[in-house]
């Protein structure tokens, strides 16, 4: 049981430290590069096409929002401010990582809870499996078995 809270807390402390790196903002009125803008965009989806990160869409507003996210980084936006901007402006479902708070704590925590449950629900069974007698073992005394072997050796 000791194992299991400590797994679980480790889970746990994965889950809420996990996170993308932060992106070193430029300098002051400088333009940040190519790899600074799409360290935030490949964490924000395109609001017109669906399920395409802002990193590798090919459409026009894509660039005009890759630009807008430069020049909020040039204006000295952090990236979770880029990310509050864009979800302020487009809603919550151009994040790649929607926040942890409300019900979307369920996408952090649930999938470890089933996977640790079935882990466990695994073993156990495998367990009992394990020490249960079989009724296919030879010597078994069942009435069937039995008649079975004396048919068979009649025929012989």
């Amino acid at each position: 049981m000791k194992r299991l809270a400590l797994t679980l807390a480790a889970c746990l402390l994965l889950a809420a430290c996990a996170g993308s790196p932060a992106v070193a903002p430029s300098a002051q009125g400088g333009t940040p590069s190519a790899d600074q803008v799409n360290a935030v965009a490949k964490n924000l989806y395109c609001p017109v096409c669906a399920n395409v990160p802002l990193d590798v869409c090919g459409t026009a507003a894509c660039a005009q929002w890759r630009g807008q996210i430069a020049d909020l980084l040039a204006e000295g936006y952090s990236q979770q401010q880029v990310y509050d901007y864009f979800a302020a402006q487009y809603g919550q479902g151009v994040l790649a990582v929607p926040p942890a708070r409300g019900l979307n704590w369920l996408v952090y925590l649930l999938p470890p809870a089933v996977i640790l449950g079935a882990a466990l629900l695994l073993g156990r069974n495998l367990r009992r499996w394990q020490a249960a007698p079989s009724a296919a073992k030879p010597g078994n005394d069942d009435e069937y078995t039995r008649k079975l072997e004396e048919e068979l050796k009649a025929r012989r």
